[in-house]
């Protein structure tokens, strides 16, 4: 081949790559979209056109697929619920990367302490032997419960408890964060410490990186998102050790934001006790503004009456978060339409916010227990889509958690929201 015709065909090859490229990031220039703010690449992947994909024919559909060359852009509507642990291990560094990465501009840490009362990210004070290879390491034997194996005479399943308060921070540290699983069958810690969900993924669980409450801000701050972390309930008995109480620990988180520099504005401290709300309003009323009272309902029964909300709006409170479901009802043509609860929360002055996103696995069975009030109207993946589309148009609310936070952001950035 001569020299022309080599660099000929190299040139039009270039010519193949770049609209290829462009197009998977929908820049009209050619060129990757790169976050204003942090000047990352934002990457959402496949996901969000196969669910818009999926859904049934509609002009919502329509909509959604007209963004497809669209610009991404980062959105305070795409929370990443403890990061992105659909596939990556939840409050891990690389959980709260991909969850950036996919748009997200808020982020989750869930709040409780270690031994030495240190805070640090995760889930549950006692959900270390689910999430972390803790078992498979001497820390097993200063767990509450070291692993006790399946027993197939009685049938009782495998079980352990190992929690942060067991251990110092310097401990919880050497651990590795893995996908929140365990097999109740195993009679082995290798198998206890196994069982991911198939519709969830081991591709990226060998690496797990811990942090402390303090770590995540710093993170945050580095990959330019919001905060929204989560003060979680105690497993232990408080005053733990005797001294350290619960407002304590509730004003610990706060210090934390305002020692790293984080103007309260750029904060939304969530708690599923009522208690810890009502500190923030009245100790950190900066802080207290942006607080989010957590609903923990798991029937329709159990939901706060249009009184409670009205008294929660009394009292100062600005935000509540129920889950997905609790705003979500069917009219008497199975099409999804607010709930009572997203009614009354409205008329008595309260934004909302929702969890979560993508948690239940396929939805070809139904939606399960995220989408109990609408399950008659679940039947594939695409449709909660359509879920979303009224939790965000037609409920009002203003950002949602999400497993998966690519699918809510490209849904956001194609309806333009913030």
């Amino acid at each position: 081949m001569s020299r022309t015709i080599h660099l000929l065909a190299i040139t039009l090859l270039l010519g193949l790559i770049v609209p290829v490229t462009a197009c998977a990031h929908g820049d009209k220039d050619n060129q990757p979209r790169k976050d204003d703010e942090k000047n990352t690449t934002l990457q959402l992947g496949p996901r969000p056109y196969f669910l818009v994909n999926d859904m049934d024919e509609s002009a919502l559909k329509k909509k959604l697929q007209s963004c497809i060359n669209s610009p991404i852009k980062k959105t305070n509507f795409s929370i990443g619920h403890r990061g992105a642990p659909l596939q990556f291990p939840e409050h891990t560094k690389e959980s709260y990367e991909a969850a950036a990465k996919m748009g997200a501009g808020i982020l989750e840490c869930d709040v409780t302490f270690t031994k030495d009362k240190q805070l640090v990210c995760r889930h549950s004070q006692c959900d270390l032997h689910t999430t972390t290879n803790i078992l498979a390491t001497p820390l097993a034997s200063k767990c509450s419960q070291n692993f006790s194996p399946f027993d197939p005479v009685s049938g009782k399943a495998a079980s352990a408890n190992c929690c942060t308060s067991d251990i110092t921070l310097a401990e919880f540290k050497t651990l590795q964060g893995k996908m929140d699983a365990f097999n109740p069958k195993a009679t082995s810690v290798d198998e206890y410490l196994k069982g991911t969900a198939n519709w969830r993924t081991d591709l990226y669980a060998s690496k797990g990186t811990l942090l402390t409450h303090a770590e995540s801000i710093q993170l945050f701050k580095k990959l330019g998102v919001k905060m929204t972390p989560e003060l979680k309930s105690a497993s232990v008995p408080m005053p733990f050790d005797g001294s350290y109480t619960q407002a304590m620990y509730a004003q610990q988180m706060i210090n934390e934001y305002k020692a790293a520099g984080i103007k309260a504005h750029d904060v939304w401290p969530q708690s599923f006790d009522i208690q810890d709300i009502r500190y923030w309003i009245k100790n950190e009323p900066t802080f207290g503004k942006q607080a989010v009272y957590l609903d923990d309902a798991n029937t329709t029964a159990d939901l706060p009456t249009a009184n409670d909300l009205q008294m929660y709006a009394d009292e100062g409170f600005k935000i509540v978060a129920p889950p997905i479901w609790a705003l979500l009802a069917l009219d008497n043509n199975n099409k999804i339409i607010p709930s009572e609860y997203a009614r009354n929360a409205k008329k008595a002055g309260l934004k909302m916010i929702t969890w979560s996103f993508e948690r239940s696995g396929p939805l070809k069975n139904g939606g399960g227990w995220y989408y109990q009030t609408i399950n008659a109207a679940i039947n594939n993946d695409g449709d909660m889509m359509d879920a979303l589309h009224v939790l965000a148009k037609d409920v009002g609310v203003i950002g949602i958690f999400s497993d998966w936070p690519a699918s809510v952001s490209y849904y956001a950035s194609c309806m333009k929201l913030k």
